[in-house]
């Protein structure tokens, strides 16, 4: 296979990231100030055209900073003469959906996801209930910086208000139950749900039980600062535990904002993200339901699932990094099964973003189907290539063509790895690291390179 190397530039953007804005809460730009002027930037976008005062919703996660935000963005949209409806703590999917069914004009989650606590951020849908193209990303920024770009404040009755949505919880309950086919039943499952005390402590646990499961709920004691803290997504353990002790046929591991997830076969087994869209993609084409017979998938999807889908007759378009670019990859290809070896799947028969409890029916749906247990279905799924990745933080970030020592290992590695490896090098979107994956067929081989690199990367500094 063709040795390919991912030179990405560095975002040159003030405050988005490739998954909003995101950083330490009250620390800039995630302090009120910015939010505040940011809903008012919102709202203005929003109301071009309109004959109505711009609706918009606000969802958040369990973190402590998440009322100090709320509050502050509900006084800009308010300021601008919108009129907002507090969702609370609900999963990121939960919000895109809503912003549609309510027919609101945008949508506004803040959540930092899998990041701790003390972190947090916002992220804003458009009334399509897909995340905004980076053109009006764009404008927001300028916004930002420049508050004479916002229009003039109304006074009296044309100030906005903003009211509690009561029932948010319960129609994406509803929503998300009506993504598993309606035949058949999740009765006789044992399912361990792991909601990482985040945005999804309250509906996880009701979805599955309500299809018929027999539910043992983790993670779902938030109290502000325990989010995401060795439990959920990032922490399998807990789940895997628990599936093992309790006999279950599967254990679903969510994330803070519940718009990815880990699955856990009966075994105890990890099943990635990379596993889960090669089952899913070879149902959906048995099924004829797989658009185009295409997956997309980023550049970090294992070189095993671009195997295993060849093998079936499936093409693999990959993009890079972050969900946002999967699914504008999924418009514009008119393709329906997507996602991201982190979890973020995106099933867009069924909606608009990645959405982690939607993609774990799908999962189950295929189990009920064929009887199988998951181990089996993620054993024959995909054959996994030898992958290690290493994060590592630097004093800066600069573009990778800068970093001259880095690319010398990266020729070295990619001369090592021939037509048997891959490596990718790149800077993360949401956080200070770079990131350094290297596959191939020898573990201690690719370990060793990338270590190299990284070494390298660090000299770049020194």
């Amino acid at each position: 296979m063709t040795m390919a190397i991912k030179k990405e530039k560095v975002a040159e953007r003030k405050y988005f990231g490739t998954d909003g804005i995101r950083g330490t809460a009250n620390v800039w730009p995630m302090v009120p100030e910015v939010a505040l002027r940011l809903g008012r930037a919102v709202t203005a976008i929003a109301g071009r055209g309109k004959s109505h005062a711009p609706k918009i919703l606000i969802g958040k996660d369990t973190r402590l900073s998440g009322y100090m935000l709320e509050q502050a963005i509900a006084a800009g949209i308010t300021s601008m003469g919108g009129q907002v409806l507090l969702c609370g703590p609900v999963p990121t999917p939960a919000v895109a959906h809503l912003t549609t069914s309510m027919r609101a004009d945008a949508g506004i989650v803040i959540s930092a996801s899998h990041n701790p606590y003390d972190d947090n951020g916002i992220k804003i849908f458009g009334g399509d209930g897909f995340k905004l193209p980076d053109a009006l990303e764009a404008e927001l920024e300028s916004m930002l910086e420049d508050e004479a770009k916002i229009a003039t404040r109304p006074t009296g009755p044309g100030i906005g208000r903003a009211q509690n949505l009561e029932d948010a919880r319960g129609r994406y309950v509803v929503f998300a139950k009506n993504a598993f086919p309606k035949e058949l039943t999740l009765e006789r499952l044992r399912i361990v749900v792991d909601a990482a005390h985040g945005a999804a402590y309250k509906v996880a646990p009701l979805v599955f039980s309500e299809l018929g499961a027999t539910v043992t709920a983790l993670g779902v004691k938030p109290n502000g600062v325990n989010i995401n803290k060795d439990v959920g997504a990032l922490h399998p353990d807990n789940v895997r535990a628990e599936v093992v002790k309790r006999k279950a046929n599967i254990g679903i591991a969510l994330d803070g904002d519940a718009d990815r997830l880990i699955v856990v076969d009966e075994k105890g087994q990890v099943v990635d993200g990379d596993a889960v869209m090669a089952m899913c993609a070879r149902r959906m084409k048995e099924d004829g339901q797989l658009a185009k017979n295409s997956l997309v998938a980023t550049v970090m999807s294992n070189l095993g699932l671009e195997r295993a889908m060849k093998q079936l007759g499936i093409k693999l378009v990959r993009t890079p990094v972050g969900d946002r670019h999967v699914v504008e990859a999924m418009r514009k290809g008119g393709f329906n099964l997507g996602g991201e070896q982190s979890g973020h799947l995106i099933f867009l028969d069924h909606a608009s973003t990645g959405d982690g409890i939607v993609a774990a029916l799908q999962v189950l749906a295929i189990m009920v189907r064929t009887g199988k247990p998951l181990s089996e279905l993620a054993r024959t799924a995909m054959t996994r290539v030898p992958q290690v990745l290493e994060n590592i933080n630097l004093p800066s970030r600069r573009p990778l063509e800068e970093m001259p020592k880095l690319q010398k290992a990266m020729k070295a590695a990619e001369a090592k790895l021939g037509g048997d490896g891959r490596i990718l090098v790149r800077w993360s979107g949401t956080e200070p690291k770079l990131r350094v994956m290297v596959e191939g067929l020898h573990d201690g081989e690719i370990h060793a390179l990338a270590l190299d690199m990284v070494a390298a990367a660090k000299a770049d500094f020194s």
